[in-house]
């Protein structure tokens, strides 16, 4: 919605949430306090913030007032009941269409855009349909169109990936609709990139694209496991098959795995609607994708415990990176996560450093509260605990091994001389996302893993 304000100075565009706290965050002086992390983000605020983009909690009257709504809403995977860990919890999806037919006046343009299980606006329409038909102020009877318009930004080039996307999607069967929002994408996309399907291949397409980008990274760590058994190196094997055109080169960076709040979450929905529709085979199949994600962690937390004498029972390891990836805030699914939790359990003491993660946020993904805040959970020798620290050196401070979980610029040129001369020898490097200078840990009298590299 920033990028679309920032592109369309003619437009007037209202973000409303029924969460106070955050809307006055979005709308507070010190650009440090936005809610989200994401590079430019904040400069694109600063231009269209009071002019034509607006942050408020009076959600009923933005409505009542908008040509066009778009439903953003979360849609995480369901913890219980029918579906559990597979399908999408569309609560707030129905909520959201149930407060616009309550709301809407004269003829509104409903707009999918939370990543949505195929056949969602069916229900919406639903939803929509069935409001009681009161006249609105200027006596006309409210109606609406829905679209689909999901995203294909990726999180830490978020800004870029809207204002050059590589296409926009817009699914539906109200042809004015469809041209009522791709005339505002016109404003600054080409013609040629905005793609029009129905309202159905629209949805599918962006759980396909999520789907087909984590069997990338899912297929290209399998691999990376291969070469470490065999004295190959992936990204040697990468870039070989990156080079053949038919392939290609982008995610093909063996890691720890993929994390995020959309590429689990939308195979395992894909999953879930491939068996509705008696489709096992295909669902196995997607479902090994995520299942291949999660070994991949687990494979180097046992790794990191096996080079470590087979123990890290009390043994202080410091963890470079917590966000899911380099530039952003998010930890939804991080593999850093899993990773810890392991470690944890096998009593590690962990010292965690991330540029934009913070304490309050790790200590509810690991599920228990840092050391500093409870010092009981520190415990004895067998139980693991947690701790931040402000830098890779005091964090490396008596440790047996650093791990380097998120690709962080700054990680890629970090003084490995003063970080061995403070660990406890012989001392580790274990690199999940080949980001640091392994040369100099060497050099420095480190041990070096580095995923995929036998």
């Amino acid at each position: 919605m920033a990028v679309i304000a920032d592109r369309c100075p003619g437009i007037q565009v209202t973000v409303v949430d029924l969460n106070a706290e955050r809307i006055a965050a979005w709308n507070d002086p010190d650009l440090a306090k936005l809610p989200v992390y994401e590079p430019g983000l904040d400069a694109v605020v600063v231009r269209c913030r009071g002019r034509n983009l607006h942050f408020s909690t009076a959600v009923e009257a933005a409505i009542a007032d908008a040509d066009m709504v778009f439903l953003s809403v979360n849609t995480p995977t369901k913890t219980k009941g029918l579906g559990a860990g597979q399908a999408s919890d569309l609560r707030w999806i129905e909520a959201s269409a149930r407060t616009v037919a309550a709301n809407a006046q004269g003829h509104t343009i409903v707009v999918e855009k939370s990543t949505l299980p195929v056949r969602t606006a069916e229900a919406v329409q639903a939803i929509l349909g069935a409001s009681s038909p009161q006249a609105g102020s200027n006596g006309a009877v409210p109606t609406f169109s829905v679209l689909s318009n999901p995203e294909f930004l990726a999180e830490g080039t978020a800004i870029t990936d809207l204002e050059n996307p590589d296409r926009v999607l817009i699914g539906g069967e109200d042809q004015e609709a469809i041209d009522a929002l791709a005339g505002i994408y016109g404003h600054w996309v080409a013609p040629e990139r905005i793609l029009r399907t129905n309202l159905w291949s629209s949805e599918l397409s962006k759980l396909t694209a999520n789907a087909f980008l984590a069997q990338r990274i899912s297929s290209i760590n399998s691999i990376a496991a291969f070469c470490e058994a065999t004295g190959a190196d992936v990204r040697e094997v990468a870039k070989a098959i990156g080079t053949d055109s038919r392939i290609g080169s982008k995610f093909l960076q063996a890691g720890p795995g993929f994390g995020g709040s959309c590429f689990q979450k939308d195979i395992l929905n894909l999953v879930y609607l491939c068996r509705h529709y008696g489709l096992e085979e295909v669902a196995a199949y997607w479902e090994q994708v995520v299942a291949l994600n999660t070994w991949q962690q687990h494979r180097i937390a046992r790794l990191v415990v096996t080079k470590l004498f087979g123990t890290v029972t009390g043994k202080r390891l410091a963890v470079l990176g917590f966000a899911f990836k380099a530039d952003t805030n998010d930890t939804r699914e991080s593999p850093a996560i899993r990773i810890c939790r392991d470690l944890l359990e096998e009593g590690a003491q962990l010292v965690i450093v991330d540029p934009k993660v913070g304490a309050v946020q790790i200590a509810k993904d690991l599920a228990q509260p840092s050391i500093d805040q409870d010092p009981l959970v520190q415990g004895s020798d067998d139980c693991g605990g947690w701790k931040m620290a402000g830098s890779a050196v005091e964090a490396a401070t008596g440790a047996d091994a650093v791990l380097l979980l998120t690709e962080w610029a700054e990680f890629a040129s970090l003084d490995w001389e003063g970080i061995a001369a403070v660990m406890r020898q012989p001392a580790w490097l274990f690199d999940a996302r080949a980001r640091a200078d392994a040369s100099a840990a060497r050099s420095a009298g480190l041990r070096v893993w580095r995923v995929g590299e036998g």
